[in-house]
């Protein structure tokens, strides 16, 4: 076996040859004189440590961490067989593209981007990535200030990542980092984010010289009035998502079919924007946006400005939370919860996957009814 050290860690790697101990030297770690094949298990032993030797000089040259496990894999490793963490993550992201999942796959884009800014490449083995590695990262979005949950999710991201590259055999299950490392601590409960009816329509009557501000209050209005529609699932409405006065549409995240009234208010709303230009109800998408990417980046660079705007509103009114549109689609769950509407209507009307997920919007009513009935106990 030949022995490798690496910060007080061992690995072991087999020679794939053995010999009766009568014929090994323990003194001088060699074979014996009268060892049958002397010469040959001596050359295999000095060609086994120059190979790693190499690879040491090469890894301190280039400064890429190695660990005594990682230093074995790229040793032994044939790179015609086995994908880098370049190839899974792009393979993986691609696959996300062509099944529609576009969302996730910029959440995934925003995991890769991170790491490359944190080792400048992903041209390594997965199984480089062990506990140590991860701490490494940690401390990297800590110093570059991230807020806690971020980086629970790059780390979510990251161990989903690893499973992908598992089940492909890039990686061995014996590396698996994420027993010890353990993902689950970096959460950080996020404060509610809904308002009461009497905020909500001081924001709707808000007035400002700026008139670039009436358009993040209507889009905040109109995901109040239509059951706390998405912003991707607005910009992408279009005229055949009218029908006899319902809107019609399909969640651009889960894929689930939508039908609610269009209130007097909404309908409002859409005949203010509606541009016989232009195939969409508001002037987020335009008929120049034709691919994917060109939509995606155009949708953020809207919402950003939107949203950027509503917190400027929120802090003018001086409101309890940090305004987004987000706030509308959270608030309106709770104000129909409180209204008395079953869980499982308000679930239909967000398009959500589940009521658990649900439930996570009304958690902020749930406590205020506990506050309440606690009350009662004086």
């Amino acid at each position: 076996m030949l022995r490798v050290t690496k910060d007080r860690k061992r690995k072991y790697v087999s020679l794939g040859i053995s010999l009766n101990p009568a014929h090994w030297d323990f003194s001088k770690n060699e074979p014996k004189a009268d060892c049958p094949n002397r010469e040959y298990i001596e050359m295999l032993i000095a060609e086994k440590i120059k190979e790693y030797s190499a690879k040491i000089i090469e890894l301190k040259a280039t400064n890429q961490e190695f660990t005594s496990t990682s230093l074995v894999e790229k040793v032994n490793v044939k790179r015609t067989n086995r994908k880098t963490a370049e190839v899974v993550f792009q393979e993986y992201m691609t696959s996300l593209i062509k099944a529609g999942r576009k969302s996730y796959a910029l959440s995934i884009k925003q995991t890769y981007n991170s790491i490359k800014g944190f080792c400048h490449s992903l041209d390594f083995y997965f199984s480089e990535m062990d506990v140590a590695w991860l701490k490494r990262y940690e401390l990297f979005l800590r110093e570059n200030r991230l807020a806690e949950n971020t980086i629970g999710i790059r780390f979510r991201t990251l161990r989903a990542i690893y499973n992908v590259a598992m089940e492909e055999d890039a990686v061995s299950q014996d590396y698996y980092p994420f027993k010890k490392f353990k993902v689950a601590r970096l959460h950080q409960d996020t404060i509610k984010r809904a308002l009461t009816k009497a905020d909500i329509e001081r924001v709707l009557q808000f007035q400002s010289s700026n008139r670039y501000m009436r358009f993040p209050i209507d889009i905040f209005a109109f995901t109040y009035y239509c059951g706390g529609i998405n912003f991707t699932d607005i910009a992408n409405l279009t005229q055949a998502n009218i029908v006899e006065d319902k809107l019609i549409y399909k969640r651009q995240k889960t894929k689930k079919l939508i039908k609610i009234p269009l209130q007097p208010r909404a309908m409002a709303l859409i005949k203010k924007y509606r541009n016989a230009e232009s195939p969409y109800l508001f002037p987020i998408l335009s008929p120049y946006h034709k691919t994917d990417e060109q939509k995606a980046n155009r949708i953020h660079k809207v919402i950003t400005k939107v949203n950027d705007r509503l917190k400027q509103i929120g802090e003018a009114l001086s409101l309890p939370v940090t305004l987004t549109t987000y706030v509308a689609r959270h608030s309106q769950a709770t104000v129909m919860k409180k209204a008395g509407v079953p869980t499982s209507v308000i679930r239909e009307i967000m398009g959500h996957s589940s009521e658990r997920v649900t439930q996570i919007y009304l958690d902020s009513f749930d406590n205020e009814q506990i506050d309440e009935a606690m009350k009662s106990l004086f």
